[in-house]
């Protein structure tokens, strides 16, 4: 069946490639993989840039060579969102007498995606490009338009779950189908190290 896959940038990489050796991901292997019965027509990804962190200067670069790698992938497109950081003062958990009881720390927010997915999943829907929509995410706030494309407009949708241990029950509940992203399927869905464009020759970055 003719299927658009619709992945959440962020919520895949914190709940399934994070202190892996996985994070070179060939989005397109991985949906083969775990989707073997479907025809991948489109495969839209979401995220946005990041910033760089005092601790971490040359992650805006990382980032930008991996999303050179998704782009040559030929039925892949990248939608931006925004990603805020700023510095804000918050409550400690466990103060200690006598101690300051607040810390000032950065704190990092992603905007967009959420809205940008809900909005090409059910406009694609409305027009016919797809009769199986799957979701790449584990984000509850996503049930909404999932329940608009499954119940009121009566097309399938599956979600590939980047958190196995804690699926969110929402999204279980109202999905046609649940699986989950595991080490294994991960392992298998690497890019080569190094990879050709229209504008060269480039690498998975060294320090990754």
């Amino acid at each position: 069946m003719k299927t658009f896959v619709y992945v959440d940038g962020f919520n895949l990489y914190y709940g399934a490639v994070k202190g892996t050796p996985y994070k070179w991901l060939d989005i397109s292997r991985l949906c083969q993989l775990l989707l073997p019965r479907n025809q991948i027509i489109k495969i839209k990804y979401f995220t946005a840039l990041v910033t760089a962190r005092p601790g971490d200067p040359a992650q805006p670069n990382r980032q930008q060579l991996y999303l050179r790698a998704l782009r040559t992938i030929p039925n892949l497109e990248v939608t931006l969102g925004h990603f805020l950081a700023h510095t804000v003062s918050m409550p400690l958990a466990l103060p200690q007498a006598g101690a300051p009881r607040f810390a000032t720390v950065i704190k990092t927010e992603e905007k967009g995606s959420d809205v940008n997915i809900a909005a090409h999943m059910v406009n694609d829907c409305h027009r016919g490009l797809f009769e199986v929509a799957v979701l790449v995410s584990n984000d509850s706030d996503l049930v909404e338009p999932l329940k608009i494309v499954r119940h009121e407009l009566g097309f399938p949708v599956g979600i590939l779950n980047p958190f196995p241990a804690k699926a969110s029950h929402e999204l279980r509940r109202h999905a046609t189908f649940m699986k989950p992203i595991r080490p294994g399927a991960l392992g298998a869905s690497q890019f080569p190290p190094f990879l050709t464009d229209n504008a060269g020759t480039f690498h998975k970055p060294a320090a990754w």
